[in-house]
């Protein structure tokens, strides 16, 4: 019981620290639903699909993204090339290469990164829009 208590107060204590430090949070993982609402809502921002171009081919994308394949040897050049204070939407089949861009993203002075934590699978899943290209 102690060792709870302990624990639970040492995870308030950080997270309070953390939040007191003042370093904005760059990066937050978005559910579909959240993710579709908040790029909706967001004029200014950019949406961006890190799948290669079969992967879009085969299942589509959301409308008005941009590909930026991130298995191409290229990609960090063309994500570096990017306004770092836009808001950036960004997404993959998964959630894994987008995870990876966002914190590569965060490590290279972007101001707000939002990943579609489960991919574009949960935004098909959950029958939002998509466009064949």
């Amino acid at each position: 019981m102690k060792k709870s208590i302990f624990l639970l107060l040492a995870i308030i204590s950080v997270s309070f620290a953390n939040a007191q430090s003042g370093s904005p949070k760059v990066v937050t993982n978005l559910s579909a639903e959240r993710f579709k609402a908040a790029s909706e809502n967001d004029k200014s921002g950019v949406i961006i699909d890190l799948r290669t171009p079969e992967e879009i081919k085969q299942k589509g994308s959301i409308k008005d993204a941009v590909l930026i394949d991130y298995l191409a040897k290229d990609a960090e050049k063309k994500i570096d090339q990017l306004d770092k204070n836009k808001t950036y939407y960004v997404y993959c089949a998964g959630g894994g290469r987008s995870g990876e861009c966002a914190e590569y993203m965060e490590k290279h002075g972007f101001k707000r990164v939002y990943n579609l934590e489960k991919g574009f699978s949960e935004w098909i899943t959950k029958g939002f829009p998509i466009e064949k290209k």
